[in-house]
């Protein structure tokens, strides 16, 4: 299941640059090229991170990321040539969830795209690490990868069956679909509560399972 980045930046050179090295590390790659458009992109693209530069045409990104964080808790990635700190405490404030200053190492973008991020709760698919408030939480592999499942599409519900294709993909064994009640007791036992989000994966109405 590869993820999209909506990278959204009005220089087609930093474009094209973020683009091939995401999409060596198994990234889909859209693009915007202002404001409007980015919202737009947003909204019928769903991606799983925005890559969201501070100044573009027509609306700049603190106002994107204000509308964004009104209807998706998607996470973004600011970038600013801006250094003052009122600047990043302002976007932080608005939901931004981190900043990159230019000029920056492709490979920094990159590797801060490998974790994703809900709440205080991170998951670096690169070290395959997940933390809860910074404490270090330790996963089984089909754990870590029903985790990273709903971590992806946080607002999307997912019936059992699915789960398992995904977490179960190259198993050639018979799984039983109960099974994954077993592996979601043991990741919201494993991931605590967190005082943003209670519970972390919440029962679809007895059918399958989203993340809060």
């Amino acid at each position: 299941m590869s993820q999209t980045v909506l990278v959204v930046e009005d220089d087609p050179k930093i474009v094209n640059l973020l683009g091939l090295y995401l999409k060596r590390e198994g990234f889909n790659v859209a693009s915007a090229a202002d404001g409007r458009e980015a919202l737009d992109a947003a909204t019928r693209i769903r991606p799983s991170l925005i890559i969201l530069d501070l100044m573009l045409p027509h609306m700049d990104g603190v106002e994107v990321c204000r509308r964004l964080r009104a209807a998706s808790d998607v996470p973004i990635l600011m970038l600013t040539a801006r250094v003052d700190e009122l600047d990043k405490l302002l976007g932080l404030s608005l939901g931004a969830d981190d900043y990159v200053t230019k000029p920056f190492s492709p490979r920094e973008v990159v590797a801060r795209s490998l974790v994703l991020q809900r709440g205080s709760l991170e998951m670096d698919l690169d070290r395959h690490r997940v933390t809860v408030g910074g404490v270090e939480v330790d996963l089984t592999p089909v754990e870590f990868r029903l985790l990273q499942t709903l971590l992806e599409s946080p607002e999307r519900a997912f019936t059992r069956d699915q789960l398992l294709n995904h977490i179960y993909a190259h198993h050639e064994a018979a799984v039983v679909d109960r099974a994954i009640d077993v592996h979601v007791g043991k990741v919201r036992q494993k991931l605590g509560d967190d005082p943003d989000h209670p519970r972390f994966i919440a029962t679809v109405r007895g059918v399958g399972y989203k993340l809060l």
